[in-house]
């Protein structure tokens, strides 16, 4: 028997399990974190880490995949968006498994001598450009508080041997960051690129990195079909999530 559908609240998103409330956020839930949250691979994680949480969806989309047993840690530098992933998560099914910090991840990682199977992040994707609305939609937009060299170099330092750390990243930046990462001492081990339909060329990309070398598998994705509907593809991927799937 399929359960029944949530009722749709305001301020947020919600999911089959859960609800994300994002007002207090700068990033507010989009495809790209549900892309990631549905795609990052999480067989054999014990522990999870989540680099800039933002509203928590990513955590809680990872609560949701793995078993009771799996332990989550969502870091935000941001105060209000910590206060709401909190919150967020208090109220999912999983409120015992994932926990919130707010800190530095730079700092907070020091003080941390655990090691993930599995590290995500839907970073900061832009060098400092035309000032934003809020400095906190300037800090979640703009690498000016977390570089990608320091974001690698955060999670080499908290990665298992055998572990992953996946972004979702504009296509046109995806081949430097993925330099970046090689240079560093990281194997691209997963890729998946991103297109709106099968007539338009790739917008986003999926990447898995681990410290083991190894094959890298590489895909592509669409989202559409041609009558704008969510493609197979698509739907296969996110429909434990989606209301409406």
């Amino acid at each position: 028997m399929s359960q029944p559908k949530s009722a749709l609240r305001r301020n947020g998103f919600t999911f089959k399990q859960f609800f994300v409330a994002h007002d207090r956020c700068a990033m507010k839930v989009s495809t790209d974190g549900i892309l990631l949250g549905a795609w990052a691979p999480v067989a054999g994680v014990r522990r999870v880490l989540d680099i800039g949480t933002g509203s928590g969806l990513l955590a809680l989309m990872l609560a949701q995949r793995t078993p009771q047993s799996v332990k989550i840690d969502a870091v935000e530098l941001d105060s209000q968006a910590a206060e709401q992933a909190r919150e967020n998560a208090a109220e999912s099914p999983w409120a015992a498994r994932v926990e919130v910090h707010h800190a530095d991840i730079l700092s907070w990682l020091q003080a941390e001598n655990g090691r993930y199977e599995l590290i995500v992040c839907n970073p900061p994707y832009y060098e400092q450009g035309v000032a934003c609305a809020t400095p906190e939609r300037e800090q979640a937009r703009y690498t000016t508080t977390l570089d990608h060299q320091n974001l690698l170099r955060c999670a080499v330092n908290a990665v298992t041997e055998e572990g992953f750390f996946c972004v979702v990243l504009p296509e046109s930046i995806s081949s430097a960051f993925t330099e970046q990462a090689l240079s560093m001492g990281w194997h691209l081990r997963l890729r998946t690129d991103v297109a709106e339909t099968d007539l338009r060329l790739p917008h986003r990309v999926l990447l898995a990195f681990s410290p083991r070398a190894g094959e890298c598998f590489s895909d592509r994705l669409v989202l559409r079909g041609p009558d704008q509907h969510y493609s197979e593809g698509y739907t296969a991927l996110t429909q434990a999530f989606y209301l409406f799937m």
